[in-house]
């Protein structure tokens, strides 16, 4: 007995604390797209959370668990000295450690972020230290670098030529190629890895095939036609025929508002009796007293005038007149 407590002193006295227990969780994998900001989350938890005064190292190790970190932060836990967050800097830890809050923060990732990364706290004493691993996963939508027809010097095939399609992403797509004539080709595809993130993949070309190439993973996908005037002719030919079916319907509908205009103005100039024309018609009225003042009683100050040019002795009055005439327009219609 007197030999354990004998060990637990000389272990206090080297270490300059007793060890503790504690627990750390971390996300195993992470997915983040380029050019997002990535969080690799990172908590801790200890025995003597309460009553612990002493020093908190917090460090962030990159691709191997015993590499040099790249980031280290230290604050002891009794005090209000300001945390190690820099918002400048591509790498920084977001959270407080004193709080367990250990988690990093990358900004603006890229496809060279991809990778283990450890996040690892030590407590005063050399036995007091924690650390797990998390991945980061940079995911990349499949895009189409490149498109076009190159040369053959090699391959079982007799084509002399090839199109080429050149593509990223990841993690990588897999290719489809789809032939206007032929379509799904499976027979002399030929796909090769360039890097980790680009491969390449080629078919037979024939002048005159259209080939598309068609890529995917699992955040999304692409496709091109070869040759680009395929797609350019059909997308005119599209736009051609709907512009002139608007013009069909426009000019249907004034053709057609005209022909209701014309039925209306028909109507209103032609009654059912036929037309009225008003003609002026002369008569020869004896000057009477009588017949005098009923005259003088109808004309109207325009009249008067009139008459003050005419010869004397003659009265001019309007009389309408019915002429049978046909109204063309309603017969029509």
């Amino acid at each position: 007995m007197w030999q354990q407590t004998f060990c637990l002193i000389l272990s206090v006295i080297i270490t300059g604390s007793f060890s503790v227990s504690g627990d750390m969780t971390v996300s195993p994998v992470v997915f983040v797209p380029r050019g997002e900001d990535a969080i690799l989350s990172c908590s801790f938890t200890h025995s003597r959370q309460q009553d612990y005064s002493g020093k908190i190292a917090v460090k962030w190790l990159a691709r191997e668990s015993n590499a040099l970190p790249f980031i280290i932060c230290t604050v002891k836990n009794d005090s209000t000295e300001g945390l190690c967050s820099v918002p400048e800097l591509k790498h920084s830890l977001l959270g407080d450690p004193r709080w367990g809050e250990l988690s990093l923060l990358i900004r603006r990732v890229h496809l060279s972020d991809n990778g283990t990364y450890f996040c690892r706290v030590e407590l005063d004493g050399w036995r007091n230290s924690f650390q797990k691993g998390t991945q980061l996963y940079v995911t990349v939508k499949p895009q189409i670098l490149n498109l076009s027809v190159v040369e053959s010097h090699s391959g079982s095939d007799s084509a002399s030529r090839r199109l080429r399609c050149e593509v990223e992403g990841h993690p990588l797509p897999t290719v489809t190629w789809l032939s206007a004539s032929r379509g799904l080709l499976k027979d002399q595809v030929q796909t090769s890895t360039v890097s980790p993130y680009q491969l390449v993949s080629t078919v037979p070309y024939l002048e005159e095939d259209v080939f598309t190439c068609r890529v995917e993973n699992m955040v999304g996908g692409a496709e091109r036609r070869y040759p680009a005037s395929y797609t350019l002719m059909i997308t005119a030919l599209t736009v051609c025929g709907l512009v002139v079916l608007l013009l069909l319907c426009a000019g249907f509908i004034v053709c057609r508002r005209n022909r209701v205009e014309n039925h209306h103005l028909h109507e209103s100039d032609c009654p059912v009796e036929g037309d009225v024309e008003l003609q002026l018609v002369y008569s020869a009225v004896s000057m009477t007293n009588s017949t005098s003042s009923q005259h003088k009683s109808l004309r109207s100050s325009s009249q008067q005038q009139q008459q003050q040019q005419q010869e004397p002795g003659v009265i001019y009055s309007p009389v309408n007149i019915q002429s049978r005439v046909r109204c063309e327009g309603n017969s029509r219609l």
